[in-house]
């Protein structure tokens, strides 16, 4: 500011032009409530106070010419003059609003921190009187969690030993199902070379009538319905051979469990006699730390239960491998049996339907003959009507010809010349509108030409497939292994 570090006086009548501060009648009144007030004269006792009657200075005149214009060396004196009041006026940290914040953050602090210590004080109070009725409580539910455990060690042991017995007579029963199987499997290799004939003969159709059909998907899915029954017949094999060792696997795990749960029956009795009065009772730091490599309760009883669980479902796949069996081999029979009449009643719809065909494509045949006789007239008419055309259109521009060669003022555009010129246009129009029309005709006769050439190679295509369905693959088709040589008895 201009009048920093220099002392404010009275004699200043005029207000001050200055754009950063106001006139000094604005200023007085928050001068002396907020900032401390500047006086030339400074106190022995206390130098940082100022004088606040030498800081502003009444008057009564105009200030005389002498006060107004002081010399430049008072001015640069006073400019250059420190004050260490005005230093802490303007160097003050904190507002007195802040000090009362402070002293407000302080009240609530310290209240809070006398309720928190309060809070605790009664909460601890309580916790000590629940943990020790807690502790009972646990210790009692211990042993009777101990108790319960024993009674399901009981449990458990009864029922894989009720398992192990269970598991004993299984392991003989599939050797006579399986041998019918390797029967029924040795017979399902006719039927998969006969489908695989009909399809290799079905090759040798022609053209269009090499066609994906319902009898060449049927075949298909023929040799994948054998193939399918020689998979799975194959695969329970391998099942009942797997099934023996998968018993004695379950049998097995059944006998060790059993051997645990017996010495874990005999600690865990030990443990539910102890008392806080036992003798051989003592700190064992760290035992209660969690091993991740003990099981949980869950865990426990679902290994068990696995064990009877897998041996029970190994016993079931035992016995329902061999009705799995029995149902496979009548499956498969009905499976094949079906397939052949479905496939042979797909081979006589398709030769019905080639038959069909046959006939329709001679019918067309006929018909398409005749068409392109009735077209091959038709262009013959649209020559002779092109070529008529001819005369008037020569009439037409001839008279307009004629009509240049009138003198003078009569070569005028009037209603004839108008008139013939519409003539010709007409004419020219028609004769190529005609022309037009014409080449859809020979177009159309080509096409039907095409279209005879099409047909007649269709019926010898249609002749070709249905020698080929009726005759050879049928002929193969009469014979098929009978149901009990495919369910293995024979």
């Amino acid at each position: 500011m201009e009048l920093m570090g220099s002392t404010m006086t009275a004699t200043y009548a005029r207000p001050k032009t200055s754009n950063f501060l106001p006139a000094i009648s604005t200023m007085a009144a928050s001068y002396k409530s907020h900032l401390p007030q500047l006086t030339l004269m400074q106190s022995s006792n206390q130098p940082w106070r100022t004088n606040a009657n030498a800081y502003y200075k009444p008057t009564t005149g105009v200030p005389s010419l002498a006060l107004v214009n002081r010399s430049p060396l008072d001015l640069a004196r006073s400019k250059t003059m420190f004050y260490p009041s005005n230093r802490t006026a303007l160097s003050a940290r904190y507002m007195p609003d802040d000090w009362h914040k402070s002293n407000q953050t302080n009240y609530r602090d310290s209240e809070f921190s006398r309720n928190s210590a309060e809070r605790l004080r009664r909460d601890t109070i309580r916790l000590i009187q629940d943990k020790d009725q807690l502790t009972r409580r646990t210790q009692e539910n211990t042993s009777k969690n101990i108790g319960e455990r024993i009674n399901d060690i009981s449990f458990w042991r009864s029922e894989l030993n009720h398992e192990i017995e269970n598991m004993v007579g299984e392991i003989n029963l599939l050797t006579d199902v399986k041998r019918r199987l390797e029967r029924a499997l040795a017979e399902t290799e006719g039927p998969l070379q006969v489908s695989q004939e009909c399809l290799y003969h079905r090759e040798k159709r022609m053209s269009i009538d090499l066609v994906h059909d319902d009898v060449e998907k049927d075949l298909i899915r023929e040799v994948e319905v054998i193939k399918s029954c020689q998979e799975r017949m194959r695969l329970h094999l391998e099942r009942a051979v797997a099934q023996l060792a998968a018993n004695r696997g379950a049998q097995h795990e059944l006998e060790r469990d059993v051997s645990d749960k017996v010495s874990a029956y005999r600690i865990d009795d030990r443990c539910h006699q102890l008392r806080n009065t036992s003798d051989g009772i003592s700190y064992h730091r760290g035992i209660e730390r969690l091993d991740p490599s003990l099981s949980l309760p869950e865990s426990w009883s679902r290994f068990t239960d696995s064990n009877i669980l897998q041996s029970q479902s190994e016993r079931t796949a035992s016995h329902k491998l061999r009705d799995e069996i029995e149902m496979l081999l009548n499956t498969t029979s009905n499976e094949m049996w079906n397939q052949f009449n479905v496939v042979n009643v797909a081979f006589t719809n398709r030769i019905s339907e080639t038959s069909d065909a046959k006939n329709n494509l001679q019918t067309h045949l006929a018909k398409t003959l005749q068409e392109i006789f009735q077209t091959e007239m038709l262009i013959e008419a649209l020559k002779k009507a092109i070529r008529d055309k001819e005369s008037p259109l020569k009439v037409a521009q001839t008279r307009l010809d004629e009509r240049t060669r009138r003198p003078n003022v009569e070569l005028c555009r009037d209603n004839p010349y108008h008139r013939l010129v519409d003539e010709v246009r007409e004419i020219e129009d028609t004769i190529q509108k005609l022309r037009e029309r014409l080449a859809e005709a020979e177009s159309a006769l080509q096409t039907l030409v095409k279209t005879k050439v099409t047909l007649e190679h269709d019926l010898s295509i249609k002749a070709n497939s249905m020698f080929l369905d009726q005759e050879k693959c049928m002929g193969m088709r009469r014979t098929f292994p009978s149901a009990p040589r495919l369910v293995g008895y024979t």
